[in-house]
């Protein structure tokens, strides 16, 4: 459309330059119209960057709008007077700044749903013919989705940590048997280790700590009764996911925890507590076992 990505609604460019007729049938027309009207609710409504007054009169209009179109779909591709109130309404939205991009439409930097597509657009790096793999062209593709850093508010620090849950969640979704996965989730968060020292936003310290937090729980599901998860078919993948583990619970209590501040680093060994408690743990769900 002939202008920059930070001032494009891509939701809203969509639902004006297609039509019916460029779908094969009705009804793929209108589960394309309903996903990108639903795109836009969960940007500009739902999760929004700037919160919404209540008494928004764009936001009680895109409201009506959608929800007239669930039952009877608009009429797209046109300039016709339908097409002119879902724009103004999207782009009074989209216009709202809190300041610090004042010529940038912000239609998907409201938390969680900016952190959903760009977690959408990382998986794109792996190759669609083996899902294993990153693509060789990982580099190029990678400076392609920080384009849109500036539309889904993401920033470095977002990044390293949004790509080592990418990593981590694929190889889990893989099979757990590609260790290059797991090697990498875990080379990323001395990344996010890193970031985490540095970082003091609230907001950050939120996604850090849920992020991580489910990491720790899958490693520890493994990790607290060990002998009923490894043997010799997959002893070779203990080592990481232990060191995955350890590295996720220091980042948690060094990074996150109020309670590890108020004491002396030096009276808490992260890496050690959680290693004994996984062997103690282990052990006594043997033996339990053992005795019945």
């Amino acid at each position: 459309v002939g202008r920059r990505i930070e001032s494009v609604v891509l939701p809203l460019e969509l639902l004006q330059q297609l039509k019916q007729s460029d779908f094969t049938d009705q009804q793929e027309y209108d589960a394309w119209q309903k996903r990108n009207l639903k795109v836009l609710e969960a940007g500009l409504l739902l999760h929004p960057r700037v919160s919404l007054d209540k008494s928004n009169n764009a936001s009680q209009r895109l409201r009506q709008i959608i929800h007239a179109a669930l039952d009877r779909p608009i009429e797209t591709g046109k300039n016709n007077e339908s097409m002119q109130v879902l724009r103004s309404a999207v782009m009074s939205l989209a216009s709202r700044s809190d300041g610090s991009f004042s010529d940038s439409c912000h239609w998907a930097d409201g938390i969680p749903l900016n952190l959903r597509l760009y977690e959408m657009l990382l998986e794109t790096c792996f190759d669609i013919n083996d899902e294993t793999s990153i693509v060789e062209e990982v580099d190029e593709l990678m400076e392609h989705i920080k384009k849109t850093w500036v539309v889904l508010g993401i920033n470095q620090v977002l990044h390293n940590l949004c790509f080592a849950w990418v990593l981590f969640h694929r190889f889990v979704a893989t099979g757990q048997v590609e260790m290059d996965l797991l090697y990498a989730a875990d080379g990323q968060l001395v990344e996010v280790a890193k970031d985490a020292k540095a970082t003091k936003d609230p907001d950050y310290s939120k996604i850090l700590s849920s992020t991580l937090t489910s990491v720790l729980g899958w490693a520890e599901k493994r990790l607290l009764a060990y002998h009923d998860t490894f043997d010799s078919g997959n002893i070779y993948t203990m080592q990481g996911i232990v060191s995955l583990g350890v590295s996720a619970a220091k980042i948690l209590v060094e990074d996150v925890s109020t309670e590890y501040r108020r004491k002396r680093k030096g009276e808490v060994d992260v890496a050690r507590n959680r290693i004994d408690t996984y062997i103690r743990s282990s052990l006594r769900t043997a033996f339990a076992q053992a005795s019945l």
